[in-house]
């Protein structure tokens, strides 16, 4: 095995006293890990077998330095303390929960369905930051594990509707790790001092083989009667809708090796599915595309990025792709030299792309725009041989006002059963109240968007701020499952 030397600068001073008591937990920690491995040999010296246990010792040595020289603590929410109680995680509830207090009436024209949302929810009740002789490092807040909180939406014969909660963590296979560890394992990388977030990376691939968590927490997504939960940072998660149990990583048959973005776009007309991938490494962005049916990925392309940008969503219109570059920089060089690992560079240039579905780097048509962060698009469109919606230009703007000290999250559109006109439909959020620490499902009749909802479903829990959801509409013999 190659061996690397690092040379760290660590600010402040550390004295030869806490050293000295580091190493000797750290040597009395390295004796206890490992024994068992020369118990073994000496019990049976013919029968061990010495990849599996060296690999086993290997591990109990990284864990015995790692404990040994980090600590981890626990991080605020925010730089505010403002509106933060509803930031920290809850725990799963169970069964599903029969909601017996709605105020107003749900439509009958509302579909039967499950409405679904994503958000960080820590494992250990709080995220946590680690202090070693290399400095600090820390979590940022939107890195919580992820946790699904999901309404199911029916109605008997008579029209009468039933509506109950359910919330699970995505168990990723990170997840799944630390929860057996019982213990926050892997180390933060994102911020913090340099040589602190360096000897995380490199700690983190010796002892899990990867960067970071498999967080899952950002959106969640149906394609081809499946439906997945996502982050930026690795491949989506296939779950059971019903169960809100977690299956396997969706690689589309081992043809996709790099994250998604979190919000693939399913192409009009094909049925499709258009998808990023970013990476640290070249080549930095790729596009792909998905069959209609989901088992083939029909098409990827190098899009030839000279850096690696944080890229969450795609826009698709019938015949288009659209693609942002934008100067949020995700680059681990930068770290080393005292940087931190993504950057907004304001004096960096902002392009958005156009190209035809199928097409290559070369085939992008770019337009030049102010530097900005774009994280979402409104939408994307033809008129003719135009390709409208570039500009964000605003058509029409309505506002919803909610009561003071109340925000939502996870808000989605909802269209009518049988609906085909312009806002014909409703948008559905979730909604906390500050004062009151009550989490409520709202829905709002988008024909009276800046009127009260029609409905207001208050919850068994408090349901943490999150980030996406999403409805899918699904008949009451299917919902019965739960």
């Amino acid at each position: 095995m190659a061996s690397s030397c690092f040379a760290f600068q660590v600010n402040g001073s550390v004295n030869r006293q806490s050293i000295s008591q580091t190493f000797d937990h750290f040597k009395t920690s390295l004796s206890s890990s490992v024994k068992p491995f020369l118990k073994e040999l000496q019990r049976n010296p013919m029968r061990i077998d010495v990849s599996k246990t060296m690999k086993q010792t290997t591990g109990r040595v990284l864990d015995a330095f790692v404990d040994s020289l980090f600590h981890f603590v626990d991080q605020p929410w925010l730089p505010s303390q403002i509106f933060q109680s509803n930031f920290a995680p809850v725990e799963e509830i169970g069964e599903a929960v029969q909601i017996t207090t709605i105020e107003g009436k749900i439509p009958a024209d509302f579909p039967e369905g499950i409405y679904i949302r994503n958000g960080s929810n820590p494992l250990f009740g709080d995220l946590k930051s680690t202090i070693s002789m290399f400095g600090r490092s820390s979590h940022i807040w939107v890195e919580g594990e992820g946790m699904l909180h999901a309404l199911y939406f029916t109605k008997d014969t008579h029209g009468n509707w039933t509506v109950s909660y359910k919330n699970k963590y995505v168990e990723s296979e990170t997840f799944k790790l630390e929860k057996q560890r019982n213990r926050p394992s892997f180390l933060p990388t994102v911020e913090g001092d340099s040589p602190a977030i360096l000897a995380a990376y490199i700690l983190n691939v010796l002892r899990f083989g990867t960067v970071t968590k498999h967080i899952s927490n950002t959106n969640i997504f149906e394609h081809s009667g499946k439906v997945y939960t996502i982050a930026e940072n690795y491949l989506p998660q296939e779950i059971d809708i019903f169960t809100l149990e977690t299956y396997n990583d969706w690689d589309i048959n081992g043809s996709w090796d790099r994250p998604f973005s979190s919000h693939p776009k399913r192409a009009p007309g094909t049925g499709e599915l258009v998808i990023m991938g970013v990476d640290a490494k070249k080549p930095f962005c790729v596009l792909g595309i998905i069959s209609a049916d989901g088992k083939k990925l029909s098409h990827k392309v190098d899009l030839k990025f000279n850096k690696s940008i944080l890229c969450h969503e795609v826009g698709v219109t019938q015949k288009y792709n659209v693609i942002m570059d934008y100067p949020l920089t995700v680059d681990i060089s930068r770290v080393a030299k005292g940087g931190q690992l993504i950057k907004y560079d304001k004096e960096g240039h902002a392009r958005i792309g156009v190209m035809p579905r199928y097409g290559d780097a070369d085939s992008i048509r770019w337009f030049e725009v102010e530097p900005h962060c774009t994280f979402h698009l409104f939408n994307c469109f033809e008129d003719g041989d135009e390709m409208e919606g570039i500009s964000e230009e605003l058509i029409k703007v309505e506002n919803h006002n909610f009561k003071e000290n109340h925000f939502c999250s996870g808000a989605v559109f909802v269209s009518k059963d049988g609906g085909y006109e312009e806002d014909d439909g409703y948008i559905v959020s979730f909604v906390h109240d500050e004062d009151t620490n009550v989490s409520q499902v709202h829905i709002i009749d988008t024909k009276k968007f800046g009127s009260e909802p029609v409905a207001k479903i208050t919850l068994p829990q408090r349901v943490p701020y999150g980030f996406h959801g999403t409805y899918i509409a699904i008949p009451t013999k299917k919902i019965n499952k739960v």
